[in-house]
C-alpha cells in the first residue's frame, strides 16, 4: 500500500509541472495597440471637458453668477479712514524696523570694536621692544597687555548685552502680534 501511494505522489509530482507548462500564456497587448487606446481615451476626455472662448462667452447683458452679497461703494469718509490705518501701520512699521536697525549697526560696532582689540593684543603679545629697558619692564608688568585684555572682557559684555536687547526687541515685537519681517533690515 505505501508503495502504491508512493508511486501516485511521483506520477503527480511529474505530471503536474507538464501541465503548468501546456497553458498558454495569456494574450498581451503590443505597444502600439496601447499606444492607439491610450490616445483614443485622451480624445474622449478632451471631448467631455467645455471650452471657452470669446465666441460662446456670455453676454455681458446677460446674467452674472455671483457668491455671497453686493457690497456698496465705499464712501470718501471709509477710504479716509482705511489710509489713515494704512498710514499708522506704515509708520509703526518704520518704527519697529529703525530700532531693529538701530541694535544691528550697534551690535555690529561692537563686533568690529572687539575685533580690533583682539589683533591689538595679539600684536602685543609677539611686539619686540628695540629698548631692552622696556623689554624687561613688559616681561615682568605685562601691564599693557593685561590692561587689553580687560578691554576686550569689557566689549565682550557688551556685545553679550546688546545681542540680548535684540533679542527682547523680538519677544516684544513677537508679543505685540506684528510681522517678524519686521524685524529684518532691508
Amino acid at each position: 500500500m505505501r508503495k502504491a501511494i508512493l508511486a501516485s505522489l511521483a506520477a503527480c509530482f511529474l505530471v503536474w509541472p507538464l501541465a503548468a507548462q501546456q497553458q498558454a500564456p495569456p494574450k498581451q497587448e503590443s505597444v502600439a495597440e496601447a499606444a492607439r487606446k491610450a490616445r483614443e481615451k485622451k480624445k474622449e476626455a478632451a471631448k467631455q471637458g467645455r471650452v471657452f472662448t470669446n465666441d460662446n462667452l456670455p453676454a455681458a447683458g446677460g446674467k452674472v453668477s455671483v457668491l455671497g452679497e453686493a457690497r456698496a461703494p465705499k464712501t470718501e469718509k471709509e477710504l479716509e479712514e482705511e489710509k489713515k490705518a494704512a498710514d499708522a501701520a506704515t509708520s509703526e512699521e518704520g518704527e519697529w524696523r529703525a530700532k531693529f536697525a538701530d541694535a544691528n549697526l550697534a551690535i555690529r560696532q561692537a563686533e568690529k570694536e572687539l575685533d580690533l582689540l583682539q589683533r591689538e593684543l595679539n600684536l602685543l603679545r609677539t611686539q619686540y621692544y628695540s629698548d631692552p629697558q622696556k623689554t624687561l619692564t613688559e616681561e615682568f608688568d605685562r601691564r599693557t597687555i593685561n590692561e587689553h585684555q580687560q578691554k576686550i572682557e569689557a566689549k565682550q559684555k557688551e556685545l553679550q548685552q546688546l545681542k540680548q536687547r535684540l533679542s527682547d526687541l523680538e519677544d516684544e515685537l513677537r508679543r505685540a502680534g506684528k510681522p517678524a519681517a519686521w524685524a529684518r533690515v532691508p
